[in-house]
């Protein structure tokens, strides 16, 4: 079905991640028994919920699934580290200091000393996804990686957290397992940080855990936006909108072009494709969730993609770098149809940890930044400090706190 823009405009501007009460409540009591029981809770969650108890799976048995592998998986795997592990260096991390006659200014960067990375089970095995928050965290310095992914762990995730230089690994999902990483138990230890993507129960958690540790962001299902004009290829949009639908029935592919014959013809190739694909149940009913939207122009596309804020950004264009400037919500921007979302995912070199719902309007893709802490520091001579403390005390009286006012009164 092809959309007029005027019939997804409110729906876009009204996006947001959206909260299940019955989910809340059941991930409530499933971080209260963890914090309370520990190992015990965990054990008796896990067999309950996966049928399986919490383990943690020695690096010997990283290393043998990683062997295991084809030679064209594991070089895959390692041009895949090599490429986002040189992304992130890229990156700035240090801090400054800086002197002037008013004494000493500046700010030190720290890594975080412990982070948790969540990894995704399910109906497929995002061994992509330990990669895209691993190593990351280990450019920027973090003392301890810890893996989490849902009991019985596949051996692609096995290798990737080999591969990627992860610390340990236990397996243990959802819920249950970000309890564990946030509050520690007997055998899992307290992290300052989880990232990684998740189902409703994980997110859920992380958002309830916030607080005892840093979370990254709350991901909801995954989402992609093209613009394209008419020199963009009916098969590769119709391609890409499926990479997109086959993740999940509530995944969000969206094209919006001002060509309808473009989109027409988008509209049959992705009928012809959807027949042999093998998750095609899947992509059908994520395709019911986005759709084809005809816009009055280019100028019109770029300005519903910000309204949107998708998680991926991708301009299907002739000349895609002048439009760049447009962009002012999107996880991550995907310029031309020869850089698909897909490559994204896997092995281009930026993480594919990106925001989702919306939220793409207060925040980025997961970077070296979300594990570093910046702390100010303050020097300053006696000279400034008795011209400024006279004019702190005021601000701090017109505050009502004399005792601010009162330490500064005697610096002066």
């Amino acid at each position: 079905m092809i959309y007029l823009a005027a019939e997804v405009r409110e729906r876009f501007a009204r996006r947001g991640l959206a909260l299940d009460p019955e989910v809340e409540e059941r991930v409530r009591a499933i971080l209260q028994a963890v914090r309370e029981e520990g190992d015990a809770a965990l054990d008796r969650l896990s067999l309950e919920l996966d049928g399986h108890p919490v383990e943690e799976i020695p690096k010997r048995a990283w290393r043998e699934a990683y062997e295991d592998l084809d030679e064209g998986f594991r070089d895959a795997l390692e041009t895949a580290k090599e490429r986002i592990e040189a992304f992130y260096r890229e990156e700035a991390k240090g801090g400054f200091l800086k002197a002037d006659e008013s004494g000493l200014l500046g700010q030190l960067v720290r890594p975080l000393a412990r982070v948790g990375v969540y990894v995704p089970g399910g109906s497929a095995p995002l061994l992509s996804s330990l990669l895209m928050t691993v190593v990351p965290a280990k450019v920027a310095g973090v003392g301890e990686v810890i893996v989490a992914s849902p009991p019985r762990v596949h051996p692609g995730v096995l290798a990737a957290a080999w591969v990627a230089g992860a610390d340990r690994l236990f397996a243990m999902g959802g819920a249950q397992a970000i309890a564990a990483l946030a509050y520690g138990t007997g055998r899992v230890p307290r992290v300052d940080k989880i990232v990684g993507p998740g189902n409703a129960y994980v997110v859920a958690a992380k958002r309830q855990v916030y607080g005892a540790v840093g979370i990254d962001g709350l991901a909801g299902p995954t989402e992609t936006l093209i613009v394209a004009d008419g020199s963009a290829s009916p098969k590769l949009l119709a391609a890409d909108l499926l990479a997109q639908a086959e993740h999940g029935p509530d995944s969000e592919p969206w094209l919006l072009s001002p060509d309808r014959a473009l989109l027409e013809r988008v509209e049959a190739e992705l009928a012809r494709q959807l027949q042999d694909l093998p998750r095609a149940p899947v992509a059908r009913r994520a395709l019911e969730r986005g759709g084809l939207v005809l816009t009055e122009d280019l100028e019109e596309a770029l300005e519903l993609a910000n309204l949107y804020a998708p998680e991926h950004l991708c301009l299907a264009l002739a000349d895609p770098l002048p439009w760049l400037g447009r962009v002012q919500n999107a996880g991550g921007v995907f310029l031309g149809e020869g850089s698909p979302e897909a490559l994204g995912d896997y092995i281009a070199g930026p993480s594919h940890v990106m925001p989702t719902s919306g939220t793409a309007r207060f925040q980025g893709g997961l970077s070296v930044r979300d594990f570093l802490k910046v702390i100010p520091v303050m020097g300053l001579s006696e000279g400034a400090v008795k011209v400024l403390a006279q004019k702190g005390a005021l601000l701090a009286r017109a505050e009502g706190l004399e005792g601010h006012a009162r330490s500064l009164d005697l610096r002066q």
